[in-house]
């Protein structure tokens, strides 16, 4: 049977991708900040900032769930085709 190949995220892109979160959500929650509204306004847009990021979490954690039970439905297929295959023999006569 063959293995799959795994991948995985080099550190580099990892803290690439850990800054450029922080980076922005800092920039945008100093934005909301410094924004010469009311308090009101200010604690909307907060509000709204939080959604977004606890959305695009569970988004992005959705997408792994969903990319990780296709590749063990693919690996448990591809088993079952390797058992068949293993079992088979053309020379037999039924």
């Amino acid at each position: 049977m063959t293995q799959p190949v795994k991948t995985s995220t080099t550190t580099a892109f990892y803290i690439q991708a850990v800054l450029s979160f922080v980076i922005s959500l800092a920039g945008l929650a100093a934005g909301i900040l410094y924004l010469p509204v009311t308090a009101w306004v200010r604690s909307f847009l907060a509000l709204g900032l939080m959604y977004v990021v606890t959305s695009t979490f569970t988004l992005a954690k959705c997408v792994r769930d969903r990319q990780e039970e296709s590749t063990v439905v693919s690996r448990v297929d591809q088993a079952r085709l390797d058992k068949l295959l293993a079992e088979h023999d053309p020379f037999r006569a039924e």
